[in-house]
């Protein structure tokens, strides 16, 4: 399995870092050194900005490469743009629109900058709980948008979705979705990745414990679930391992022979 396995894909909250420890547990850390070791390369994937990323405990290790905004922007090892999905000048009508009304609090999200029409008690509840920053509140002037972070029930996710043609919309909390461009995502991101790296899928692993992971765990060659993931992840998974807390980076990177030796991880292959 070493020899197939060229890469391997990280979610971030709940999967690399920890919110109950509030940092990337000891035994992920040294995981992702041996890794790298190997030869395999290690590639972010988040829903997060760079600007936010970079304020986390999971900063200081070195990645390979960085897909954020859901795979919207892609960064190289160096943390420069290098590829990137706006959200359809069309569709941003309407929510520039639904921006500008300050009904629901919205964050627009551009290359290098993100901002919010409003914030109300839900979104600092929401960032509080997710190790997210608040953004300072600011005004749509027509730039490039590549992700738009609301915080709403689910109820009126269910509107969002269907007034949005050209976006899909993804939870990340119960009251944190993102939108982003139909068809864009993790999955999306990473197949400019392999591209770029000249790689198969089949030569892919990737992490994740969120809504917003299913379908980059369904994409890669093997998608290993979380422990700590909803049961819709884990059906989606190839393989469910420990949780966060519990060294389920290190055992599931331990039992597909990618670091030390081959080992009973103490999770489940689906």
């Amino acid at each position: 399995m070493q020899s197939r396995i060229k890469a391997v894909f990280f979610d971030v909250d709940g999967t690399l870092l920890s919110h109950r420890q509030g940092d990337v547990p000891k035994s992920t850390r040294r995981a992702l050194k041996e890794l790298r070791a190997n030869g395999v390369k290690t590639v972010i994937a988040t829903g997060r900005h760079m600007l936010e990323y970079s304020k986390l405990p999971v900063s200081d290790i070195e990645f390979d490469g960085y897909l954020t905004l859901n795979g919207q922007l892609l960064l190289d090892s160096k943390r420069r743009v290098y590829a990137g999905t706006s959200i359809d000048p069309g569709e941003m009508e309407v929510l520039s629109r639904i921006f500008q009304a300050k009904r629901i609090p919205f964050v627009l999200v551009g290359e290098d900058h993100r901002y919010i029409n409003y914030v109300n008690e839900t979104v600092v509840r929401t960032q509080k709980a997710t190790k997210g920053m608040v953004p300072d509140v600011g005004s749509y002037a027509g730039e490039k948008i590549y992700q738009i972070l609301a915080f709403v029930p689910d109820k009126q996710k269910k509107l969002l979705d269907d007034l949005l043609d050209e976006c899909s919309i993804t939870s990340w909390d119960e009251t944190g979705i993102d939108i982003i461009p139909r068809g864009g995502g993790k999955p999306a991101g990473m197949q400019k990745y392999l591209e770029e790296e000249d790689l198969d899928r089949s030569e892919i692993m990737a992490f994740g414990d969120g809504e917003n992971d299913i379908d980059m765990l369904r994409f890669a060659g093997i998608g290993v679930a979380m422990g700590n993931a909803k049961d819709e992840v884990k059906a989606a998974a190839d393989y469910v391992t420990d949780t966060v807390d519990n060294g389920g980076i290190e055992k599931a990177l331990r039992h597909f022979g990618l670091i030390g030796e081959t080992a009973d991880a103490g999770g489940e292959s689906l």
